[in-house]
């Protein structure tokens, strides 16, 4: 009884294997669409896409390679790298992204647009199929509903653009399980610059993936190939987005109150136009300014000419920095332009001062009493009055004798000599011309060095020139 039972299973159990054997193989041969492969591949009664794809294979890493299909491998042109080890259980998920477009609103903007291809690629042991469809992979997008997918989300400072429609994806299934999908993202991204030494510094946008739900002990986010850098698509497109530095890199351990997940982060470092701020804000600055120092050389009594350049650079330097200023990010703390600005401004006015001063000290009346004749200069025909003035006050003594400040001196005809005293004139000050033609002199000196060194100090400290 008991061996008849047990031949009785035995029989079934090779008849079933026999029917199973049939069925899979009428399900793979060669006349079957990859509809129908995958059909048969998700039905309910054997795959679940509730489940997480088993772990069966702890040498199998990223979706690269897999010990048991190294045929399937080389037709697929998988990367033949030796794959690391992971923990047993532990789905691991191959990332890697491709850029498309880089764009940005405006040129002062801290808002980068980011268009990308976004591959993930694992390893599902219940998708395989035999080596007697001539499939080399079946295009599963149309099932991707049907199929278990990472739940992966974008952790970022920043928002999404406009669904895409169509949306565009690839879902790809290959011979030993490795399952390819592959979809379009646009992301808006709110970069971190540092806003006090703009428009010279170099704003860092950043993004990071990771699971939703199931945390690092379920699923495992690594880097394609250990890649560093992004790969960039060859018809890449940028407008106002100037990238000069990329890196991929695992997140940073961090305590979280979700949990340990693990999470993967993309650094986009941008840097701005500087070519573009040094011919539409500081070249006009310079210019403007040094045309206010023009007014030195013209002479000090020129009231209409000098006016006439001190406003002029006034009122078009305002506007000029006016007109720039309403395109720059609204921050509260000190930035690089302000600094311009208030320091250009300050030159310019101080020039349209000094004209004021030389003016007001070229107009008062001399302390002495000169009568100025038409045709003559005043400066000198006042040093000739003083000159003949001050000739009868000085008398020449020879010998001098007795208390200080008392002399004698011999008469012509010999006679005996007379006590005489030396009359000091105290000396005037200098004419009112004179002392504004010199204030001109120091200026034509004082304030290019000053604004020399200003911008030598400004483009050094703002780190200009990188």
């Amino acid at each position: 009884m008991g061996w008849s039972c047990v031949v009785a299973r035995a029989v079934a159990f090779i008849l079933m294997l026999g029917k199973i054997s049939a069925f899979t193989s009428d399900i793979f041969a060669a006349g079957k669409s990859d509809k129908e492969i995958l059909d048969n591949l998700l039905k309910n009664t054997r795959y679940d896409k509730r489940l997480l794809p088993p772990v069966d294979d702890p040498e199998f890493c990223c979706g690269l390679t897999s010990p048991n299909d190294s045929l399937a491998q080389n037709r697929v042109g998988f990367s033949s790298l030796r794959p690391r080890s992971h923990n047993r259980g532990v789905l691991t998920v191959n990332v890697s992204v491709l850029l498309l477009s880089l764009a940005s609103p405006d040129e002062s903007s801290l808002k980068y647009e980011v268009e990308f291809l976004l591959q993930q690629q694992w390893y599902d042991p219940r998708l395989r199929y035999s080596n007697q469809s001539h499939y080399d992979y079946l295009n599963a997008i149309h099932h991707h509903e049907d199929i278990w997918l990472p739940d992966t989300y974008f952790i970022m400072h920043g928002d999404f653009k406009d669904p895409i429609i169509p949306m565009h994806f690839a879902l790809r299934i290959y011979r030993n399980g490795t399952i390819n999908y592959l979809m379009r993202r646009h992301l808006i991204l709110s970069c971190q610059g540092r806003l006090n030494i703009f428009p010279f510094d170099d704003p860092l946008c950043s993004f990071a993936l990771e699971s939703i739900s199931y945390e690092q002990s379920a699923i495992t986010y690594v880097w394609k190939n250990d890649e560093d850098t992004l790969r960039k698509s060859p018809s890449l497109t940028t407008l106002n987005a100037y990238l000069i530095q990329n890196q991929t890199i695992p997140c940073p351990i961090k305590a979280s109150w979700r949990g340990n997940y693990s999470c993967l982060r993309v650094d986009l470092i941008f840097t701005r136009d500087r070519s573009f701020y040094f011919t539409t804000v500081f070249i006009p600055g310079i210019i403007l300014v040094t045309s206010s120092f023009i007014t030195f050389w013209l002479e000090w009594n020129a009231v209409p000419a000098r006016v006439m350049i001190g406003v002029t650079t006034m009122l078009n330097f305002f506007t000029t920095s006016n007109g720039f200023r309403s395109t720059l990010p609204v921050v509260s703390n000190l930035t690089a332009m302000n600094v311009w600005d208030g320091v250009c401004m300050c030159f310019i006015y101080a020039s349209l001062l000094e004209f004021v001063c030389v003016n007001y000290v070229g107009r008062k009346r001399p302390l002495h009493n000169v009568v100025y004749r038409p045709g003559e200069n005043p400066v000198t025909q006042g040093d000739k009055k003083r000159e003949s003035t001050g000739a009868a006050d000085l008398v020449s003594c020879t010998a001098c004798t007795g208390p200080p400040g008392s002399c004698t001196h011999t008469a012509n005809n010999g006679g005996v000599s007379e006590p005489c005293f030396v009359q000091v004139r105290k000396k005037e000050p200098p004419h009112p011309i004179r002392v504004a033609k010199t204030i001109d002199v120091i200026a034509r000196i004082t304030f290019p060095t000053a604004y020399a060194v200003f911008l030598i100090f400004f483009f050094i400290h703002y780190k200009a020139f990188s």
